[in-house]
C-alpha cells in the first residue's frame, strides 16, 4: 500500500510541473502523515543529515573541475586530438564526436556538461560540412551517456554514498571498460549511418599541426589517468580525487594553456556553485523521502513483490530494469538513484547478484533515460545548444538509441563482461 502512495504522490506532483526538490519534500510529508509520525523537524533533520555525507563532497570538486575546464581550453584540445585520431576517415567528425565523448567523460563525469561542451564546439562545425541537424545533435547525445558510466562519474559517487557498504573506487572502475566497449559500438553504428546518409568530409592536418595538438592535448589526456591512477592504486580517495582534479584543471589552464583569466575563474566558480547548489538540494530532500521510504518498509515491499523472481536472478534483473527504464523516461538520473537505489538494493543482495554489477546495470539503465523522450534532459541540452528541433533529434537519435539498450542487455545476460575487467583492474580483489 505505501507503495502505490507514494509512487502516487511522486508521478502526480511531477506531471503538475511542481519544481523536482519540492515535490520530494511533498513525497516525504505524505509518508509522514501516513505513518503517523507528524513532527516537524525530521524533514529538516533527514535532509541535513542526508547532504552531510563525506563521499559527496567529491560532487562540487568534480563539478567546478568540469566547468573549468570547459571554459579554460581543454574542452578544445580534446575534440582537436579526436580529430587527429580518427579525422582522416570518412564521417570524421563523427567519430570525433564519439570519440572525445570517451576522453571528456574520463574528465567531467557529467552527461549534461559533457552535451554541453561538446555540442558547443562540434554542432556548429558539422552543420558546416553538411550534416543533417538531427543526426550531428543524436551523435552529441549518444555519446553524454558514456559521462555516467566512465570514470570519475558523479553518479557513482552518489549511489556509493547512497548504498552502505559500496566501494566508490570498485564502482568506478566496473564502468570502465563497458563505457569504452559502448563507445566503439557507437563507431560502428556511425560506419553505417556514414554510409547510408553519405556523408563524405573527412578531416586532415599537416606535420606541424599534429604535433602541435599532441602537445597542446597532453595535459588534457594525462588528467584521467592520473586521477584513476592515483584513486585505484590508494594513493588518494575518490573525494580527495576530486580535489586533484579541480586543482589540475586550474594550473593547466591558468598556467599553461593561459586561457582562464582569474575574472572568468570567479564567474566559472559562481556556475559551479550553482549546478552543486541544485544537485544537493535534490540529495538533501531524497534523502528525507529515503528516510520515510524505509520507516513505511517500501524496501521490504519490494522485496515480497519480486521474492518469486529470487531464485532466477537473470528474470530478477530483466524486471527491474524494464521499471528503471520506464521510470528513467519520466524522471532525471540524480533522483532516480536516491530513491530507488536503497529500494533495490536489499532485493539484489538477498539474490544473490553482485552489487557492483548491478550498479553498473543500474547506472547505465538511467543513463539511457536522459536521451529518452519525454524528459531526456541531454535532448534539450543539445536542441538548446545546436538549435536543433526537438523532433528532428528524436528520429535520428533511433539507431544509436537502439545499440545502447542492445549493449545494455548485453551486460545483463553476461555479467562477465564488466566483473571481469573490473576484477583485473582491481589486482583480483
Amino acid at each position: 500500500m505505501e507503495l502505490f502512495i507514494f509512487l502516487g504522490t511522486l508521478f502526480f506532483f511531477m506531471f503538475l510541473g511542481i519544481p523536482l526538490a519540492l515535490v520530494l519534500v511533498l513525497c516525504a510529508i505524505v509518508l509522514m502523515w501516513h505513518s503517523g509520525m507528524w513532527e516537524a523537524m525530521l524533514i529538516p533533520g533527514s535532509m541535513l543529515d542526508g547532504a552531510n555525507n563525506y563521499p559527496l563532497m567529491a560532487i562540487p570538486f568534480f563539478v567546478f573541475a568540469g566547468e573549468i575546464m570547459a571554459a579554460g581550453g581543454l574542452s578544445k584540445r580534446v575534440v582537436q586530438l579526436a580529430q587527429l585520431m580518427i579525422g582522416r576517415v570518412r564521417g570524421g567528425l563523427g567519430y570525433a564526436a564519439i570519440i572525445s565523448s570517451i576522453i571528456f567523460a574520463g574528465l567531467m563525469g557529467s552527461s549534461v556538461g559533457e552535451a554541453a561542451a561538446l555540442g558547443g564546439l562540434l554542432l556548429p562545425m558539422m552543420r558546416k560540412v553538411g550534416y543533417h541537424p538531427g543526426r550531428a545533435g543524436a551523435v552529441i547525445a549518444s555519446g553524454a551517456i558514456l559521462g555516467p558510466i566512465i570514470p570519475p562519474s558523479t553518479n557513482f559517487i552518489l549511489l556509493g554514498a547512497t548504498v552502505s557498504g559500496l566501494s566508490i573506487t570498485k564502482l568506478f572502475m566496473i564502468g570502465l571498460m563497458p563505457g569504452i566497449f559502448i563507445g566503439l559500438a557507437l563507431c560502428i553504428v556511425w560506419f553505417f549511418i556514414v554510409r547510408t546518409d553519405g556523408y563524405n568530409e573527412t578531416i586532415s592536418f599537416t606535420r606541424q599541426e599534429s604535433i602541435r595538438i599532441l602537445f597542446d592535448a597532453t595535459p588534457a589526456f594525462l588528467m584521467p589517468v592520473l586521477l584513476l591512477g592515483g584513486i585505484r592504486f590508494g594513493v588518494f580517495t575518490p573525494t580527495e580525487g576530486g580535489a586533484f582534479a579541480a586543482i589540475y584543471a586550474i594550473l593547466v589552464c591558468t598556467l599553461y594553456y593561459r586561457e582562464l583569466s582569474f575574472r572568468e575563474l570567479l564567474r566559472v566558480s559562481a556556475r559551479a556553485a550553482r549546478t552543486t547548489s541544485a544537485v544537493m538540494l535534490i540529495v538533501a530532500t531524497a534523502s528525507a523521502v529515503g528516510y520515510f521510504i524505509t520507516i513505511a518498509q517500501i524496501p521490504d515491499q519490494m522485496t515480497k513483490l519480486f521474492t518469486p523472481l529470487i531464485d532466477s536472478p537473470i528474470l530478477l534483473l530483466l524486471c527491474i530494469n524494464v521499471f528503471l527504464f520506464l521510470i528513467g523516461m519520466v524522471m532525471d538520473l540524480t533522483p532516480n538513484i536516491l530513491i530507488f537505489a536503497p529500494v533495490f538494493y536489499p532485493l539484489i543482495t538477498q539474490a544473490g547478484i553482485d552489487p557492483y554489477y548491478f550498479g553498473l546495470l543500474f547506472i547505465l539503465n538511467l543513463g539511457i533515460g536522459v536521451i529518452t523522450p519525454p524528459v531526456g534532459t541531454v535532448l534539450y541540452v543539445v536542441c538548446g545548444v545546436g538549435n536543433v528541433k526537438f523532433s528532428e533529434l528524436t528520429v535520428k537519435l533511433v539507431p544509436f538509441l537502439a545499440v545502447e539498450i542492445f549493449m545494455l542487455f548485453l551486460l545483463l545476460f553476461f555479467p562477465k563482461l564488466s566483473i571481469v575487467p573490473m576484477n583485473w583492474l582491481m589486482g583480483g580483489s
